[in-house]
């Protein structure tokens, strides 16, 4: 539907019939508007978010991409009125998310064009640590004491609830604005009006520190399964809140950095089909040439085996097959170790409790494929099966070691463990696997 209206909107434009257009919009829910102003022409875009409304383009705007965004903000630059609008009713967190991308002159720029509370509230933000908890913050909460009444707690929430982030929890705190409890929205309804908030207090909570880690944020939420947590300062001090959707929106962000880093690129892609050929050569090109040199020493081992090679040809029918083994029990075993050590599962002081594990697990699954690759050499080349087989059971077990190694190296070098990516850990088991099984082979068949 979303399509068919896409095309609908450019004959609209291109005829000016604006009334219609603007009526057709409004047909649609933000999320179908997003994906049209998403999938739409840049031309037709900004023309699109002018005739929205001030709510439909607050929320329309938060979910589009960032560079979908920075088109927008720079169409609308000859406008100052709704892009002032604009930038003032994003949410806080939204807003921090989508300056700090921007290059500093730019977000100097549109700070000055924001109001004097919005301004303060986003230098604050963005005064935090790069990827810290206090830039996924909003300040937009309902705080109360524990004097209050539920009768006035309600007052309170009708008069401020509108701009509060969510009202699913509701925060205590002292004279001095210190957090000392939460309480569920639920809680507080079925509560009697004339009684008090520190009678529903139970003094158990959990927060987070501003300047703590995202990563953080992201243990945390899954742990406790909140759809929101406070955050405070050194002092215990409540200073906002972080939002489920928020922390999502940053586990996607991790997950898909990890996913490029262990496919080798360089950085992450937004959008293979909108970003430029020579960024998309650039992102790639580096680790394979690394990897070109590498796979050096897989040629320089192969030749030193020139002797028995020549002597049974057949070993080589059997080469790839062992080596790619080797290279994906390696890249199996390193995705669990980097997951584990990402979500929190694994301990970087954890990595000697389980090698003993990882070399049990291996050699049964070396075992396994190693009479799959006998049966296959029974009738290739029945000559070889226990050298094959031996191979097999052997790089398997090394490859899976080293999968599980690297990523535990790494991160004791204080570097990200997705680094470890497949193609290094594919190129290491190669060399690994050309050297068991030529070194087996001349042991078997008495080769010096």
């Amino acid at each position: 539907m979303v399509e068919v209206r896409k095309n609908t909107f450019h004959e609209l434009i291109k005829n000016k019939e604006w009334k219609r257009l603007k009526k057709s919009l409004n047909e649609l829910d933000v999320i179908q508007l997003a994906k049209v102003v998403e999938d739409i022409s840049e031309v037709d875009e900004i023309i699109l978010f002018r005739l929205l409304n001030r709510r439909q383009s607050k929320e329309v705007f938060q979910l589009l991409s960032h560079q979908k965004q920075e088109h927008i903000i720079e169409g609308l630059a000859q406008n100052v009125h709704k892009l002032s609008n604009l930038l003032n009713d994003i949410e806080p967190d939204d807003r921090t998310a989508f300056f700090e991308e921007l290059p500093g002159k730019i977000t100097q720029r549109l700070i000055q064009l924001l109001n004097p509370e919005e301004r303060q509230i986003t230098l604050q933000l963005l005064g935090y640590p790069e990827d810290s908890i206090g830039r996924l913050m909003t300040p937009e909460y309902i705080a109360v004491k524990p004097s209050d009444t539920i009768e006035h707690t309600f007052e309170h929430i009708r008069k401020y609830g509108k701009d509060s982030e969510t009202l699913n929890v509701i925060y205590v705190v002292d004279n001095d604005w210190k957090l000392i409890d939460d309480i569920k929205i639920k809680e507080i309804l079925l509560a009697s009006p004339n009684q008090t908030i520190d009678e529903l207090m139970d003094y158990r909570f959990i927060a987070l520190n501003a300047i703590d880690d995202q990563e953080r944020a992201i243990k945390t939420f899954k742990d406790y399964d909140r759809v929101a947590l406070p955050v405070v300062n050194a002092d215990g001090v409540l200073i906002g809140i972080v939002t489920v959707d928020d922390i999502m929106e940053v586990e996607e962000e991790e997950s898909t950095e990890d996913f490029h880093k262990f496919g080798a690129f360089k950085s992450a892609i937004a959008n293979p089909l909108k970003e430029r050929a020579f960024n998309l050569y650039t992102n790639r090109i580096i680790w394979l040439l690394a990897l070109v040199f590498m796979n050096i020493f897989s040629g320089a081992a192969i030749a030193n085996f020139e002797g028995i090679i020549q002597s049974f040809v057949s070993l080589v029918f059997f080469l790839p097959l062992l080596i790619d083994s080797g290279g994906n029990a390696g890249a199996q075993s390193a995705t669990l170790m980097i997951r584990s050590l990402a979500i929190g599962d694994v301990q970087l002081s954890d990595w000697y409790k389980l090698i003993a594990k990882e070399m049990m697990v291996s050699l049964l699954l070396g075992l396994t494929m190693a009479i799959g690759v006998a049966v296959v050499a029974s009738f290739r080349a029945p000559e070889i099966i226990i050298v094959v087989s031996l191979t097999m059971v052997l790089v398997v077990m090394a490859g899976s070691l080293i999968g599980m190694l690297l990523p535990f190296a790494f991160t004791r070098l204080k570097l990200d463990p997705a680094t470890a990516s497949a193609p290094l850990i594919t190129s290491i088991a190669d060399i690994c696997g050309v050297i068991i099984y030529f070194s087996i082979a001349n042991w078997y068949f008495g080769f010096n």
